[in-house]
């Protein structure tokens, strides 16, 4: 009726319930299960864009938008799951705000967003989803991010500070120091002023970028990885990898920068490379594995199509914060059972057994129809 409905737009819309308490519930009943089929190995982030028409819709503005692959009206949230090689799940989510929008105190009150809401960046977003995970002891696994993510700096520092690994996109402009490349130990002492602590790089000792390396790789780098069955054909592409250290901050000498897996993909119809990663994991892993690790990210992309698809993440159609997490929260909620479903039911294959016995048809028995006895 015409009251259930207005009623449930308010119970969405303005509902004064916790969108934190309502995911914590999911959380502790989905990961269970998907931890069942092993242990969580991800924390994937990224951010999904809806498109918007007008100006009034809480976070509306001229921004890129994944889902049109340009900039247009839209609204952007950034989000965080936690994944294994079985399943995902959404655990935190939250709008980003653009800067015209945390100025504008006219249409912050009319959209109802809340006063300690201030502008962040998505990677500071993001940042903050990894350390209220951190402090909430989930699960811990690698964390995942694409290279819009991944260049910014600040963020690879939060990460390691955290105590977390990670595995992040980059751009083939990315410098980074080679094995054997560093620069100048700080200019000697002269006696006045402060002393000289910033390394030096002249001419010939300069960091070079991720692509300049990949294309002096030798052929022999190269290494053709497998790293999941796709829908029609096993997915697989060629790698290298070379141990590097980051070269952005010139503050630092060389033994203060950490070093990490410089992972570049090169597939086989390509004649030069088409994504580089850097990754923190170990020094020892197998190339297969960081690969495979690398390559999980795809289930964020998942979630976001099964939450379009299936569940209706992009329908809310009001125009305030509250709403707009209320309804996530929900979409949320009903992916965890859709997740739960799944894996209630074990990979489709022969039956071993019928699950019910057939009775036997009595000798004298004819079916309807049939013709009577000779």
């Amino acid at each position: 009726t015409a009251a259930q409905h207005q009623s449930l737009l308010h119970f969405v819309g303005q509902g004064n319930w916790s969108d934190e308490k309502v995911l914590a519930k999911v959380r502790e009943i989905v990961l269970p299960k998907i931890e069942a089929h092993g242990p969580i190995c991800a924390w994937i982030q990224d951010d999904t864009g809806f498109p918007k028409k007008g100006r009034h819709s809480v976070g509306v503005a001229r921004q890129y938008c994944g889902q049109l692959g340009k900039q247009d009206n839209c609204q952007v949230a950034v989000s965080l799951s936690l994944a294994n090689t079985h399943a995902s799940l959404p655990v935190a989510y939250r709008m980003y705000l653009p800067k015209v929008w945390a100025e504008d105190k006219e249409r912050r009150e009319k959209a109802g967003v809340p006063e300690d809401i201030v502008f962040k960046t998505k990677p500071e977003i993001a940042l903050d989803q990894l350390k209220w995970a951190c402090a909430a002891g989930l699960p811990r696994g690698v964390v995942l991010i694409d290279g819009g993510y991944g260049v910014d700096t600040d963020l690879r520092n939060g990460i390691s500070a955290l105590g977390l690994q990670y595995a992040v996109g980059i751009g083939p402009g990315t410098t980074v120091w080679a094995s054997g490349m560093a620069p100048l130990p700080p200019k000697a002492y002269s006696g006045r002023g402060r002393r000289p602590t910033r390394p030096v790089r002249d001419k010939e000792h300069q960091p070079v970028s991720v692509e300049t390396l990949a294309l002096a790789l030798p052929e022999t780098s190269w290494q053709s990885i497998t790293w999941r069955e796709g829908t029609n054909t096993p997915l697989t592409s060629r790698f290298a990898r070379v141990r590097v250290r980051a070269a952005h901050d010139q503050k630092l000498s060389i033994d203060q920068i950490q070093e990490e897996w410089l992972v570049i993909e090169r597939p086989e119809d390509e004649t030069e490379p088409t994504k580089y990663w850097l990754s923190t994991l170990g020094e020892t892993i197998a190339f297969e594995e960081l690969v495979g690790t690398i390559k999980l990210r795809w289930r964020i992309e998942r979630d976001y199509l099964e939450l379009k698809q299936e569940v209706g993440l992009g329908h809310y159609e009001g125009r305030g914060w509250r709403g707009f997490h209320h309804h996530a929260t929900l979409c949320i909620a009903s992916y965890g059972f859709l997740v739960l479903e799944k894996a209630a039911f074990p990979p489709s294959g022969a039956r071993s057994r019928l699950f019910c016995t057939q009775s036997a048809v009595p000798d004298h028995y004819r079916p309807r129809g049939a013709a009577g006895p000779p």
